[in-house]
């Protein structure tokens, strides 16, 4: 269905973009899920330690979104928003149920019925929390987790640390740029390469507690783990950019939530969703940053866009770069809502019905919004 979500809310469904960002219109696409990452541990969006410096350095030559948010706490919430543009919730999982799961959209499957191959790579558990059956009702074509590595490389609590992980994406894309082309029909071909676009999901783990990572550079033990994983993305976008794939490649970087940093957390504050949506690749037209408010559910929107595909069927997401869409980012924590726009951040306890955060130009101007935006959420999910 494409009824609008709420009045003042509600997303376009525009397949051409307003504003392009790629030189091509089918670039390969990596899309980097970084475990537990913020703004905070980046100095280029105001973070005061030197953490995540790779990632500093690419602002310089891609697309910053300054105003991004999270829309949950959690992992598997997290993924859910990203993969298939479909808002948290706060007091339900969705991928713990695969009937509701199944009718969800997918970017995966938007972009195979494109012409794209479809992959996911995960060094940790790829069946917990139904994780495995979300991605395989998703279009994913292959599935690489914890299981295909050798034991010896399994020596994180959550699977493989993540220079194995990269390491292993790095050589998949080796054997299939020698063995893709002559079994690839014309209609599945790259436009400007002969070969057949890919879809790459990365989902990186090694930024989790307990911490404990291959990598010496900061003495604060949680820091070091994301200067590491920073390490290990900054050093898989320097081996691509070596590379024939580079030319014609959107690296997408966003993190499943914000976790660990900064420490204490309080699930009620604004700062504990504000994440960096940065996109840097060779295909990239030139780097920027764009300001509008927006959360993870709307990168599906966004990038299907880009690439001139309908994205009717993400009937939460919306397109960033379109000025007719509404520009508002909106989060749930544990029975608790956010709704930050330019005029209003508000944080709404729906267990004791009571605003936590008010701030703005317009206090209370978000409120009924988001209220009524999660009522439209739970109705969607009652139908599926």
């Amino acid at each position: 269905s494409t009824e609008p979500a709420v009045s003042g809310t509600t997303p376009t469904a525009d397949s051409i973009p307003c504003d392009t960002l790629f030189r091509t219109d089918r670039p390969d696409i990596y899309l980097v899920i970084m475990e537990s990452f913020s703004s905070h541990l980046m100095q280029s969006l105001g973070g005061e330690a030197p953490v995540a410096v790779q990632l500093d350095k690419l602002v310089g030559e891609g697309v910053l979104f300054t105003h991004f948010y999270a829309n949950s706490f959690r992992t598997d919430r997290g993924l859910v928003s990203i993969l298939s543009g479909y808002p948290a919730q706060p007091t339900t999982s969705l991928m713990k149920y695969p009937r509701k799961t199944q009718s969800l959209p997918s970017i995966a499957r938007s972009l195979q019925q494109a012409g794209y191959a479809t992959h996911y790579y995960y060094g940790g558990d790829a069946d917990f929390t139904n994780m495995r059956s979300y991605l395989v009702s998703g279009g994913y074509e292959t599935i690489v987790s914890d299981q295909d590595f050798p034991i010896a490389d399994r020596l994180s609590k959550w699977g493989v640390h993540d220079h194995l992980l990269f390491r292993r994406v790095a050589a998949d894309l080796k054997l299939r740029a020698t063995a893709r082309s002559e079994q690839q029909t014309a209609s599945q071909l790259h436009p400007a390469s002969g070969q057949q676009p890919q879809f790459t999901v990365i989902q990186t783990s090694s930024s989790h507690e307990p911490f404990e990572v291959p990598y010496q550079r900061l003495d604060n033990p949680r820091l070091n783990a994301f200067a590491y994983a920073d390490s290990c993305i900054g050093g898989f976008v320097d081996e691509l950019r070596k590379t024939p794939l580079w030319e014609r490649s959107v690296v997408i970087l966003v993190p499943d939530h914000l976790g660990c940093y900064p420490t204490p957390i309080d699930n009620f504050t604004v700062e504990r969703y504000q994440i960096p949506l940065l996109l840097v690749g060779g295909a990239i037209q030139a780097p920027r940053r764009i300001g509008v408010y927006g959360s993870q559910h709307d990168l599906a929107a966004t990038l299907l866009a880009q690439l001139g595909l309908d994205h009717s069927a993400f009937r939460f997401s919306k397109d960033l770069l379109n000025p007719r869409s509404p520009h508002f980012a909106f989060f749930t924590m544990p029975d608790g809502l956010g709704m930050i726009t330019s005029d209003n951040r508000l944080i709404y306890d729906c267990q004791s019905s009571r605003t936590v955060i008010d701030e703005g130009n317009t206090p209370g101007l978000n409120l009924p919004l988001g209220q009524a935006y999660l009522q439209k959420l739970y109705d969607d999910i009652a139908q599926r």
